[in-house]
This record gives structure tokens, sequence and C-alpha cells, in this order.
């Protein structure tokens, strides 16, 4: 079995394996090809691939040979129609989001497993690429926050006077979330988290932030560790809440989504322009519509004097250790794939390889996928 590593798309940093990933499935008896240049953004020389044990290959070789093809981004379409029926392809392809692009891969007779649709079970903790990828982009919307900002973030008592702390208000408490959480108050912001689930608001308190409450959020605890949809009337206390704790705010971080939906508005138009000149808003939401009235993805506004950024790839401005992290999930998760001789073995018994799997011998087999109605904007 032949498993191989594609180079990037231009806007994406982080490649799929790093070279001490690569090392150990070569131990595993993989055959492990990478693409020439496919590391250079993460700071991984093809030299360190060789060393590895691993063969610098033509894309095109790749594209004809390899069984199992490694590709954060999807390929161009011009590339997967020439695909041989039967390759397997694995990524972060947001199939809830691209059904369209999955029924195609069916009809190709493509084999596809989308790291974010893995299961969020205790069991699948090690392979949970959203999680090891909110983590970095929680702690660097701070430090982009820190930099954009105006003003100092800790209070500071100096001879020419004093200097208030920074206000940072976070929207949603997941990984992102907790880590924005821990950054902003190690840098001496003072901090306030909202989240409909009041069942972190134990891990906000532990971490030094104050849990804005809002009576009557729907149960999210058979959502699989993700958000639900909200009731409109819940939806209105929400607005009057975030409304009073954005207008005191110097830093805001968004990072609220709900899967195969757009992610729902929490600042809107009139909110952002009662903050004071001079705020941030970090919308970590931005690829799926943005948490704000204003944000555009991929892009830095200044709105009535508050700059906006929207950027949902915030995990790629640290593609060494996102690398890093996003081999050893997917190194994880092929462990349950793969046999004693290096070989694969789908075992779709597993729910884990079963609930990762999005396409396979010319369907769609993924249950999520499948019932999702297209999401509208």
């Amino acid at each position: 079995m032949i498993l191989a590593v594609l180079k990037e798309k231009a806007e994406e940093s982080r490649v799929s394996l790093v070279p001490e990933v690569v090392k150990q499935l070569v131990q595993q008896q993989v055959t492990v090809w990478v693409e020439e240049g496919a590391g250079v953004k993460a700071f991984y020389t093809d030299e360190a691939y060789r060393e590895a044990g691993a063969a610098i290959k033509p894309r095109t070789e790749i594209l004809q040979q390899a069984d199992l093809l490694l590709s954060i981004r999807s390929l161009v379409p011009e590339e997967w129609n020439q695909l041989a029926p039967g390759k397997i392809l694995m990524g972060v392809y947001q199939p809830l989001y691209n059904q369209e692009l999955m029924q195609q891969w069916a009809e190709k007779q493509l084999t596809t497993f989308s790291m974010d649709t893995i299961p969020r079970t205790t069991r699948a903790q090690s392979m949970d690429v959203l999680s090891s990828q909110a983590n970095i982009a929680g702690y660097k919307a701070v430090i982009l926050a820190a930099y954009t900002y105006s003003r100092y973030f800790p209070m500071l008592m100096t001879a020419a006077g004093s200097i208030p702390p920074a206000k940072v208000l976070i929207l949603g408490a997941g990984v992102a979330g907790l880590q924005a959480i821990a950054t902003a108050r190690r840098l001496g912001a003072v901090v306030e988290v909202f989240d409909t689930r009041p069942a972190v608001k134990e891990e906000v308190m532990s971490l030094g932030a104050k849990f804005v409450e809002v009576e009557g959020a729907a149960d999210a605890s058979k959502a699989g560790g993700y958000a639900v949809e909200q009731t409109e009337e819940y939806k209105q206390k929400q607005v009057e809440k975030i409304a009073q704790s954005a207008a005191k705010a110097d830093i805001i971080i968004t990072t609220a989504q709900i899967p195969g939906k757009a992610a729902p508005i929490l600042i809107s138009q009139e909110m952002v322009e009662n903050m004071h000149t001079g705020s941030v808003i970090i919308d970590l939401a931005a690829a799926t519509g943005g948490n704000t009235a204003v944000t555009k993805n991929g892009e830095t506004i200044v709105h009535k004097g508050v700059t906006v950024i929207g950027n949902s790839d915030l995990a790629g401005t640290a593609p060494a250790d996102a690398s890093k992290l996003y081999a050893r999930n997917v190194l994880n998760f092929l462990k349950l794939m793969l046999t004693k001789e290096g070989q694969l073995d789908l075992n779709f018994k597993d729910d884990l390889i079963q609930g990762t799997c999005i396409t396979h011998k010319g369907e769609i087999v993924n249950e999520r996928v499948k019932n999702l109605q297209p999401a509208t904007a």
C-alpha cells in the first residue's frame, strides 16, 4: 500500500504528515511518498522526509500510483477527475458544506475520509483534528487581537499614570474559546465568556473568566460535542445579554459554528457600532458566514472605527506545530485501519472509521451528510 502526502494549494501552509510521523509509518511497513516541496511552508524539508524513510515524488506520479492520498484541502476537479476508482482520499473536506462535491466523488468511486467529521467521543480525542487546530486558532486569535489593539492588555501602574486592563468578550467556550480565555488571561485581560452550554461554566471560571449566563438553552448533550440550534425566545435573550457585554468590550473573539449551517449572527451591526473606536473583533467563524453582521471572510475591515478580522485559518499561521498536531491525529486514525504488514483494512464496524468515511463504493455513506439539507447563507 502506497500512502502519499500531496502539496497543498497556495493558501494552505500546513502539511498532512511531518517527518517524525512518516518515520513511524515506515516502521509499520507502510510505503510513504511525499510530493516535492510538500512541507516547505511548514518548515519541513524534502531531505527531512527522505531521512524519515519517505520517497520524494512528483505530483503526477503520486496521483497515478498512490493508493491513499493525504491532502488537507480537496484536490481541484482536473485532478480528482483523473483518479482511478478505488483511490482513497483523506483530509478536511467539510462535507456538510460540500455535499455536491461529495456526490461527485462518490460517482467517481472514490473512498473519502474527512477528518473533520470524526465522532467526538473519548476514544477519538487523539484523532480530533477540529480540536487540535482550534486550540492553535484560539491562541493565535488573542495574539492577533493584542497586536491589532491600540492599547495594552494588562493593567499597568506607571509614574505617568495607570492603564486599565483590556476587557475581552469571548463567544463560544469550545476548544478555541477555552484556549483564547487562557491566553487572554495570561496577557492580563479581564475576560467575559458566553456559551449556550451551561455545562462549560465551571471550565470557564476555572480559567479566571466570568461566565455570562442566559437561561433556557436547548440541551446540547446529545449533539456529539457540537453546538445546536436554539429557540427564538432564547435567541432574543441571548442578543440582549451579548449586547450589554459587547458595548463594554475592547476585544471580541467569536467562535460559534453549527455543523452544516451558516454561522449564527451573534454580533449585529448595531452592536459593532456601539463599541468604542479602536475596538477589535476576531471572527473565527468567518468561513461559514461569520458571527458578526459585518464580517468578510479572509478580510480585515474597519467599520465605524472597529477593526473586524474575519479569519477561520489562524491555525495555519503556526504551520509547524499545526502540521505536527494534525499529523499525529492522522497517524492515530490510520492505526485503526492498518494491519501489521502495513496494508489497509477498512473495518466499517468500527464507529470511528464508519463515522469519518463520507463516500465508498459509489455512494455517500455518512448519515449526517446524507440527511443534511443544503446549508443556506
